[in-house]
């Protein structure tokens, strides 16, 4: 398993290096065949008021299967890296669990599952603002990614949620082709919204 570490407008010597990759190598054994690459980054952060902000450390295991991602910031790198560290095995713990209990007997398909229609309201008063359309007061969009995809299970959209980190997850749906999102409700409840295409 390849663990690059990198710092943003912070240095990372090479003891640190070496410290963080033997901890990541003990921490994440059951994975090591199916992880490729393990990045770390830290970032310090200019935050003159709270120093348990100061630094930002950001664990991505990349392999076979979903992209896993957690992050802690404190006031030294190692407790940032500590945090991240923890939170990482807590979300691979978490998703083992979600894999036990479907395996156990209740399959995800008798999960009761909250399907919410919304329709989205556009204002009249819309403006451009550089270069984007802007409706009303609305927010301004100040990032954009695009990622390539495969059509997902519900099961598998519920594994890549859990295993990133994140509240809710955008996904094709492989049973009916519709965009889809899951998302985090209350305690280990989880909710589908699925968009009809016209």
């Amino acid at each position: 398993m390849d663990v690059i570490v990198t710092g943003r407008r912070i240095s990372i010597n090479d003891a640190t290096r070496d410290l963080v990759s033997r901890r990541l190598n003990d921490s994440i054994v059951k994975l090591k065949d199916r992880v490729i690459r393990t990045e770390v980054e830290f970032t310090a952060n200019e935050s003159k008021g709270d120093p348990s902000n100061a630094i930002r450390c950001e664990i991505t295991v990349r392999g076979k299967g979903p992209v896993i991602r957690a992050g802690g910031m404190a006031e030294d790198k190692m407790i940032a890296f500590d945090q991240a560290l923890d939170r990482l095995i807590a979300q691979l713990r978490k998703a083992a669990d979600r894999r036990k209990r479907r395996r156990g007997g209740q399959r995800l398909a008798d999960l009761p599952v909250a399907v919410e229609d919304q329709s989205v309201k556009t204002a009249e008063d819309a403006h451009e603002v550089a270069g984007m359309t802007v409706d009303g007061d609305g927010p301004m969009v100040v990032r954009e990614k695009t990622f390539e995809t495969t059509p997902l299970t519900l099961a598998q959209a519920l594994d890549q949620m859990e295993l990133v980190g994140h509240d809710f997850f955008l996904f094709v749906d492989a049973a009916s082709g519709k965009p889809s999102v899951v998302y985090r409700r209350k305690a280990y409840d989880y909710g589908v919204i699925h968009l009809e295409v016209q």
